[in-house]
């Protein structure tokens, strides 16, 4: 009895991390994540390691996290991952004031984002 198990949402030679909530715009986390989309995680691990963005320690965790779920999860290769996919969008937003003159005010917007991150095993190519 029970319920049946959900479909994997990626192939079998892939693996996924998210990571759901990173303080700081969907645009300055986008420059972060173009810098490693296509490549080797090696020298994605590497890049993001000697980035002066600030979003490139978080980027990191997510893609260590993927790298960790397609080694103990699914049985794939480490030295054979390529990033195949990070994308980016918006989460949440904290929505705080700001006091002005005369008694006014002024909001300020703290957003929140999300990154996807799929890694590929991928063939040896001869």
């Amino acid at each position: 009895m029970g319920k049946e198990k959900s479909p994997r949402r990626v192939a079998d030679n892939e693996a996924l991390s998210v990571g759901t909530q990173i303080r700081g715009s969907a645009q300055k986390l986008n420059l972060v994540a173009a810098l490693i989309r296509g490549r080797k995680v090696e020298d994605a691990m590497n890049v993001l390691a000697f980035s002066k963005k600030a979003m490139a320690v978080d980027v990191r965790k997510v893609l260590a996290s993927a790298v960790a779920n397609a080694e103990n999860n699914h049985n794939l290769d480490v030295d054979a991952l390529v990033v195949k996919e990070a994308s980016v969008g918006k989460s949440l937003s904290m929505k705080r004031w700001h006091a002005r003159g005369r008694g006014k005010s002024t909001r300020i917007v703290k957003p929140f984002s999300r990154i996807r991150i799929v890694v590929r095993e991928q063939e040896e190519e001869a």
